[in-house]
């Protein structure tokens, strides 16, 4: 082993341990190891920056962009909701929904497909006397099966058709990944239906909004007005109240925040932080005409029956994750109420402003119905409860269908997939369909600066004769076994290996390392792409291992274990579907 070949495992090395530790964000990961490999001079200083330029980085957010349209355009759900309301019995109630993800997940981006979905699936799970765990795991399974169908539909197949492209010179096509993709799907469709009468996740799921308005505590903050009746009254008259629990924390006037004594003399102005029970608040708030904070700028004429009560999970890459609502200045930059927050089904006790938020919290939010559209989509925040807040409603509704339609179309006859895909965002984007903020949004800035940094690492290894190192050792291992093996041992390890490093990070440590063993053998790469582009999109053991698992899991009620359950079995049938489908489809070998 040469010295640039040792910097480069040991660079490679030192990226995974800190991924599998997890304490630090995975972008900054990548890019600490991007400057640290420029350092040692394994990766050329000149091609730091290559990663931003690969056309993989522009397939992928004009994917996820496309995806956000259609799901924020609401039109499927629209169109599936009168056959969905027919739908009755619990087994079919499930049955129809996998479907429904597994399909939409074909053609779009899976995330985007269970997003569209659950809202519908949660509303029909009530109605069928089911709880929201029996379905929204199926559901979210079913999302990572139906990516693996073609191209665009999950971004490990984009980054090993990039790879394929590297060392081939030509990428795959849209529906290559379909014979494989489908068989894999119809094993796990049919395992899935099947596995609900023996496989059985009862959790509770997060608090209802009925149950979470009756019985849980807030905190929040007035505003006394020029015409309250408590103007230059004492706090004693406040205290009226007490009898139904309601606590005057603080008051926060112009000498800054004050302890709330029995003495305190009231001015026009002053704040008050008050804790108590929802009910209880709207009473003290109609009786000494209070207004909460940041209501000041609203119209006169607005109503009651203008505010609405939605409960909606954080989804990953929502602005809120790792922000308390205070932090996020919920009230006077969204004009949301925070009224609850559920943790994966378990009752948070502790002060609401202040508790850092993650993703898949269920919160309860008061929102004022003109602007929640707005709100929810800026903070990326996914309505559960009945969809009076049209996400994302926008002129040309259908435009986002036409234009993935139009930009699959054309790959198939020949063009190129960047070309395609981008001109189709871009299309939607002129008209309007989607605002180039919500585009922002949409393009998961995190994940691209991890793609792109991590592909000069990976790059890295390849330069330095690293992978034709490993290749060569692994060939020794793999060489004996026959072709079925090799591949059966690239899937599981890829399976292995994704809770750890996230999937797109797999695809790009490992299918370079797989091309060089099948140059070893002397055999196609085909096989061993595919396996490794199959393993990594299969993550059916963790929650946090792809952002559907992690998107149900609060509305779910889930433990982490849960995924076991339901997804060790399904995992052992996609080893044992896929493997002979890949043999048979991309190696030209019998078993």
């Amino acid at each position: 082993m040469t010295a640039p070949q040792a910097l480069a495992f040991a660079l490679m090395g030192a990226t995974i341990a800190l991924f599998v530790w997890g304490k630090l964000r995975y972008d900054l990961i990548a890019l600490a190891a991007l400057v640290t490999g420029a350092l040692i001079g394994v990766i050329p200083v000149d091609e730091m920056f290559s990663g931003f330029a690969n056309e993989l980085i522009w397939i992928i957010a004009a994917a996820l962009v496309l995806s956000a349209a259609i799901a924020r355009s609401g039109v499927i759900e629209r169109a599936l909701a009168p056959v969905l309301r027919r739908v009755q019995g619990q087994s079919l109630v499930i049955g129809v929904f996998i479907g429904v993800v597994m399909l939409l997940s074909m053609v779009t981006k899976n995330i985007g497909a269970l997003a569209i979905m659950m809202p519908v699936a949660l509303r029909n799970a009530e109605s069928a006397g089911m709880p929201p765990s029996r379905i929204l795991m199926p559901m979210a399974f079913a999302s990572l099966l139906g990516g693996l169908v073609t191209l665009v539909g999950t971004s490990p197949n984009v980054i090993v058709s990039s790879v394929r492209n590297s060392l081939l010179g030509e990428p795959y096509q849209m529906f290559d990944f379909s014979p494989v993709g489908l068989g894999v799907c119809l094993v796990g469709f049919t395992f899935l239906v099947t596995a609900a009468h023996f496989i059985r996740i009862q959790r509770e799921p997060a608090a209802p909004v009925a149950a979470a308005l009756a019985d849980t505590r807030y905190v929040t903050e007035f505003e006394l007005a020029a015409d309250s009746p408590c103007v230059d009254q004492v706090i004693c008259d406040l205290e009226g109240l007490n009898k139904d629990g309601l606590k005057v924390l603080s008051i926060i006037n112009q000498a800054g925040r004050t302890k709330a004594a029995a003495d305190t003399i009231l001015h026009e102005g002053d704040h008050l932080i008050v804790e108590g029970d929802q009910g209880v608040l709207e009473r003290m708030a109609a009786a000494y005409k209070l207004s909460l904070v940041g209501e000041r700028h609203r119209d006169e004429k607005e109503t009651a029956e203008d505010a609405k009560v939605i409960e909606a999970v954080v989804r990953q890459g929502s602005l809120l994750v790792g922000r308390s609502a205070a932090e996020a200045r919920l009230h006077e930059n969204y004009a949301l109420s925070l009224i609850a927050i559920s943790r994966h089904g378990r009752r948070i006790a502790q002060e609401l402003r202040a508790m850092k938020l993650a993703a898949g919290d269920v919160l309860i939010l008061k929102a004022e119905a003109e602007t929640a559209g707005e709100a929810f989509a800026e903070l990326d925040l996914l309505p559960l409860t009945e969809r009076d807040v049209a996400l994302g409603a926008k002129r040309f509704g259908f435009a986002p269908i036409l234009a993935l339609a139009g930009a699959i179309g054309a790959v198939v006859l020949g063009a190129p997939l960047p070309l395609a895909f981008v001109t189709a965002a871009v299309a939607i984007l002129l008209l309007r369909s989607m605002s180039m903020a919500e585009a922002y949004r949409a393009v998961e800035g995190p994940l691209l600066v991890l793609l792109a940094a991590l592909i000069p690492i990976s790059e890295s290894i390849s330069s330095t004769g690293g992978d034709r190192l490993i290749a060569g050792f692994l060939a020794e291992v793999l060489g004996p076994m026959p072709i079925w093996a090799a591949v059966a041992t690239l899937i599981v390890s890829a399976m292995a290996v994704t809770p750890f490093l996230n999937n797109a990070a797999t695809v790009l440590i490992m299918a370079p390392i797989a091309a060089a063993i099948a140059r070893a053998l002397d055999i196609s790469p085909d096989p061993f792409l595919m396996a490794v582009a199959i393993g990594a999109a299969c993550d059916f053991l963790t929650p946090i291992g792809h952002q559907c698992n992690t998107l149900v899991m609060g509305p779910g009620g889930y433990k982490f274990w849960d995924y076991w359950k339901l997804g060790l079995p399904l995992s052992v049938l996609v080893v044992l579907t896929a493997t002979p489908l890949i043999v048979l489809v991309w190696s030209g070998n019998a078993l």
